[in-house]
């Protein structure tokens, strides 16, 4: 029963990483390149979203829109809430991976005939994304963890599972939430080794961000 449930999780966990990858790349991209204007939006979303617990966030992506006649289901509220919050949190990590670039690659870029655009798509997001991968290995570990948030909206997720045994049979309390514990702790370590593993692959020699360790 509680590994159908973590099912939802897994989703979840999907469904808000994605929202908030592509969210955060672009508030990062701002931050760095939007100039004055844009930049300072893109810091004002950060604030927010950094500053408004997870829990009020949910409530609010899940109560509010029905007020204006929006339906929403409790899955769709969960990924964007979460997924907007976890965006901040990925915008601040990307765009410390790329002003770790050196600004003379931008300027050979530029000096070759390249655009702006240009040198941004083919030269510093590749190697952002690489220089962000130990970044969002704390991430993910957050993450993955924030899901279980969800049955507060009403999602058949595994601590809500765990919470439903536990009313059904007291006894059983203990080893249920133990096993939700034993499959998080699974979950946040394999997907640390798989980028962990991803980093390994993809690590330019030479290019690393300051203070990394991998070899």
């Amino acid at each position: 029963m509680l590994l159908r449930a973590f099912v939802i999780n897994v989703e979840l966990l999907f469904a808000l990483l994605a929202i908030g990858l592509l969210v955060g790349t672009i508030v990062a991209l701002l931050r760095v390149y939007g100039g004055p204007f844009l930049g300072a939006l893109s810091s004002i979303y950060e604030w927010i979203l950094l500053s408004v617990p997870a829990l009020v966030l949910l409530f609010l992506f899940y109560f509010g829109p029905p007020q204006f006649g929006i339906s929403i289901s409790s899955f769709l509220a969960a990924s964007l809430a979460l997924g907007f919050r976890s965006s901040a949190y990925q915008a601040q990590i990307f765009r410390g991976a790329i002003q770790a670039i050196p600004s003379g690659q931008m300027m050979a870029a530029r000096s070759l005939g390249m655009s702006r655009l240009q040198a941004i798509v083919a030269i510093v997001i590749p190697q952002a994304f690489r220089l962000s991968l130990p970044g969002w290995s704390n991430e993910f570990s957050a993450v993955i963890k924030d899901t279980t948030l969800a049955y507060a909206v009403g999602l058949n997720e595994i601590l809500r599972h765990a919470r439903i045994i536990m009313d059904r049979r007291y006894d059983l309390a203990m080893l249920a939430y133990l096993t939700v514990a034993l499959v998080f702790l699974v979950m946040t370590y394999a997907g640390n080794r798989t980028l962990a593993e991803i980093e390994k692959r993809v690590r330019i020699p030479g290019l690393e961000m300051p203070g990394s360790t991998v070899k």
